[in-house]
């Protein structure tokens, strides 16, 4: 790529800063920066259609980022947190059993896993809040942007170009083609969420996972319900790990009880689980009929659906987070707390501690530099000090299984909190990405999943209507084979084609053709949440933006 990197064919606007993703991070990025210089030009690019349309979180929402951001937000009419945490239930689940982890044992577990002063939210309606506060500063979003390229210059970038629209399938412009744009910026920020596509160009072009533990992902799905009144519990938060997963496959699965009756119910499957054979949207739907879960769903409707990719490697995966131009926020980052299941807290003191060290660049008249001071601060504040109680969680539940490893983890906790971030394990690693867990379908036998009743449970395609997904049928795919030919030879005859399982959207298809089998590509159900560019054993599918504003609408997942 030339460092000009297509600019000069391109209508450009200029800005002092170009934030890339109206999420958590970037709406905090950009209110701080108009907070403390009213003056400064700052832009936020939203791939989705509006703001929030592509947010999906559980979520439970630690205030400690807002209060930090918004001080007195509380007081405000019409803030997004109307349900506080009143009740938190842990269980350990058999196929038809539920132990509940006593309110005695409750207690002792570390401080920061519990929910006390949390919020039960719905994070697009927290997006659209914050952005309506950055909008009333000055700052300008534009939804339906993708940014689709960095852009260069003299090895630093210098801002983001937006894909190109109205490209045939074959990738000619159409009668309706319009060139994308570029937007220039002293400081690019980028805070895209778990896998952006341009933060992992900027990794690779920069090298900025060079001395880090390799990323790690987990695959969330999620539903929101309206229960029967009966049912409703307002404020009880319930987690569960077990059944359907078994020992030796990661993740965990969730119960959160909102406003006006409604239910937010979701699992978690850590990305380096080793069975091609399992379906993590198949182990979902069978979550739903255990008998103690599926009774809060009688008589209820189901209302949407999603999944996401998110980020679990934690405080040693966390690549470099600054290069020339610019730096990584939040998930981007990958500043999730696994056992918290909680990022958004941590996304916004991102946005922070970003948008401060871009003010102090800004304010020395700097430009396309390295935001050095990001970089040296974030492990010594309050980021560093939430992930590093934790780094070891994730090690110790992929090497020793759900029960011991979460029994280790728990001890860990407690010791590196105790002890002010010693732990006894020291800092362990992650091992292989989660592109090289999978046997050879050879080592395991098909999982017979339960048909859909459509009442409880539902198929893909069911599941995907309901996230109002949206793409042209007539533009490029945005999910791209690099080699179908190993796609075949591997993914398909070593692996038994697992990207049929693991997309909980129905992307993919292995065809059955008297010519052999054919690898089929639906790219209109991608509900974007980045699992084949995680998963795929040879890395050899890259998912990449589609037109702007195209994608799912999932309003208040």
């Amino acid at each position: 790529m030339a460092d000009t990197g297509g600019l000069d064919d391109r209508e450009s606007m200029a800005f002092d800063v170009v934030i890339v993703g109206a999420g958590p991070a970037g709406l905090a990025a950009a209110i701080r920066l108009k907070q403390n210089n009213p003056d400064l030009a700052v832009v936020v690019l939203e791939k989705g259609a509006e703001v929030g349309a592509h947010i999906i979180s559980g979520a439970v929402v630690d205030p400690i980022g807002i209060d930090a951001l918004l001080p007195g937000w509380r007081d405000e009419p019409g803030h997004p947190f109307r349900t506080p945490v009143t009740q938190d239930r842990f269980l350990f689940l058999g196929q038809t059993s539920a132990t509940a982890i006593p309110a005695w044992l409750m207690r002792l577990m570390p401080p920061l896993m519990h929910n006390h002063g949390n919020f039960i939210v719905s994070l697009g309606e927290v997006c659209r809040w914050l952005a309506d506060k950055a909008m009333a500063l000055g700052v300008e979003i534009y939804p339906g942007f993708a940014a689709a390229e960095l852009l260069y210059d003299k090895g630093a970038v210098i801002g983001v170009a937006t894909g190109d629209m109205g490209l045939e399938r074959d990738g000619t412009p159409g009668p309706n083609f319009a060139r994308g744009m570029a937007l220039l910026g002293k400081y690019v920020l980028l805070a895209e969420g778990a896998r952006g596509s341009l933060s992992k160009l900027a990794i690779a072009r920069f090298g900025l996972d060079q001395g880090h533990e390799p990323p790690k992902f987990g695959l969330g799905l999620k539903e929101i319900w309206e229960v029967a009144p009966e049912q409703h519990q307002k404020g009880l938060v319930q987690h569960s790990f077990g059944w359907p997963l078994d020992n030796s496959t990661g993740g965990g699965s969730f119960l959160y009880h909102l406003e006006d009756n409604k239910v937010a119910v979701g699992l978690v499957v850590h990305l380096d689980y080793a069975n091609p054979y399992l379906s993590p949207y198949e182990e979902f739907q069978r979550f739903k009929t255990h008998p103690t879960i599926a009774k809060t769903f009688a008589g209820a409707t189901r209302i949407s659906y999603g999944a996401r990719a998110i980020t679990e490697g934690g405080y040693q995966s966390v690549p470099k987070l600054t290069f020339p131009g610019g730096a990584l926020l939040g998930c981007a980052a990958g500043f999730t707390n696994l056992p918290r299941i909680k990022g958004s807290h941590n996304a916004v003191l991102s946005g922070i501690e970003a948008a401060d060290a871009a003010l102090a660049a800004l304010g020395a008249d700097r430009s396309g530099d390295e935001l050095t001071e990001y970089e040296a601060n974030w492990r010594s504040g309050p980021i560093g000090r939430d992930l590093n109680l934790v780094r070891n969680v994730k090690p110790l539940w992929s090497r020793f299984g759900i029960i011991a490893g979460i029994a280790l983890a728990g001890i860990d906790m407690w010791l590196t909190t105790l002890l002010n971030g010693w732990s006894p394990f020291g800092t362990l690693g992650h091992g292989k990405p989660d592109s090289a867990t999978l046997d050879p379908a050879s080592a395991h036998q098909p999982i017979a999943y339960p048909k859909p009743d459509g009442v409880l449970t539902f198929d893909r395609l069911a599941s995907v209507f309901i996230s109002n997904t949206n793409h042209s049928e007539d533009q490029p795919s945005h999910l791209l084979v690099a080699d179908t030919a190993l796609q075949k030879s591997s993914e398909h005859d070593i692996y038994a084609g697992p990207s049929a399982r693991y997309c909980p959207a129905g992307v993919y298809e292995w065809i059955e053709e008297p010519t052999g089998p054919r690898f089929q590509i639906n790219a209109a159900n991608c509900v974007h949440c980045k699992t084949c560019d995680i998963k795929d054993p040879n890395q050899n599918i890259t998912w990449v933006p589609p037109q702007g504003g195209e994608g799912p609408m999932y309003g208040n997942m």
